[in-house]
């Protein structure tokens, strides 16, 4: 799965990066530990807001992590919802929908997965090494995602907070170099995929799913980090600072 990633770039940098053209850009402060129900950016293709005739356009938007289906009676199971695996997206009753009209790109520098090793800490539990995985060639991380819209029945039609955003990742089985720390990982889209999969007008199963490919071997680099990342009030650069290890080995290592 996905839980934690690192999202510390600014708005325009994204905006140059995934062609959104916006005269003002939402912004929030950076984050090196973006957990689930925290706000975070997604690029949709949608029509300007207040214009559903108008065409649809990049557009660079602030969502909260755990998505909401625009069924769902209690806004509470959004977090329970981070994750979305590409194995069943297409089917599941939660995800359907979203796959089918309203795909985003989550944007990161990278992300964290844990595994079990087989030393103890002072409890006699097996201690949880956190990784910190990123693009090799220190690009931007796009994360294939989904959104949506959920309308809050206790606010009046006047109400501007009447209205929630969410989203969700994407998740695929784990490259082998990768597969070693977690079995899973998030769903990269490459840029030449970014245009059909935000394209609203796309709806085809099947070819979604064509476009959802893991990643190739040798794309992502993996990096122990300090365990303050366990910790979700710790935030700041120094998450994502490499430390020293002994390295995980696939005898010595169990998935978190």
């Amino acid at each position: 799965m996905c839980g934690r990633y690192a999202s510390s770039r600014e708005p325009e940098e994204l905006a140059e990066e995934f062609d959104v053209r916006e005269a003002e850009l939402p912004r929030i402060p950076a984050d090196y530990n973006v957990a689930p129900t925290k706000e975070v950016y997604a690029v949709v293709q949608r029509p300007p807001s207040g214009e559903r005739e108008a065409p649809a356009e990049r557009q660079l938007r602030v969502m909260t992590w755990g998505l909401v289906p625009f069924w769902a009676k209690d806004p509470s199971v959004g977090s329970r919802m981070i994750n979305a695996r590409t194995e069943t997206v297409a089917e599941k009753p939660a995800f359907r929908r979203a796959f089918e009209r309203r795909r985003a790109i989550l944007p990161a520098d990278g992300y964290y997965e844990w595994y079990v090793t087989e030393q103890l800490d002072g409890r006699g539990r097996p201690k949880k090494q956190p990784f910190y995985i990123r693009p090799a060639d220190g690009g931007v991380l796009a994360m294939a995602g989904l959104y949506e819209v959920w309308r809050d029945p206790a606010k009046s039609d006047d109400d501007p907070t009447r209205f929630r955003w969410t989203t969700t990742v994407l998740t695929t089985t784990a490259e082998d170099s990768i597969g070693r720390i977690h079995d899973r990982m998030p769903m990269m889209l490459t840029p030449e995929r970014y245009a059909r999969w935000l394209d609203p007008t796309v709806s085809d199963r099947a070819e979604l799913l064509e476009l959802l490919e893991p990643a190739l071997p040798g794309t992502l680099a993996a990096t122990p980090v300090s365990t303050l990342v366990s910790d979700v009030r710790n935030n700041g650069p120094e998450l994502v600072a490499p430390i020293a290890v002994e390295p995980a080995t696939s005898e010595d290592a169990h998935h978190a």
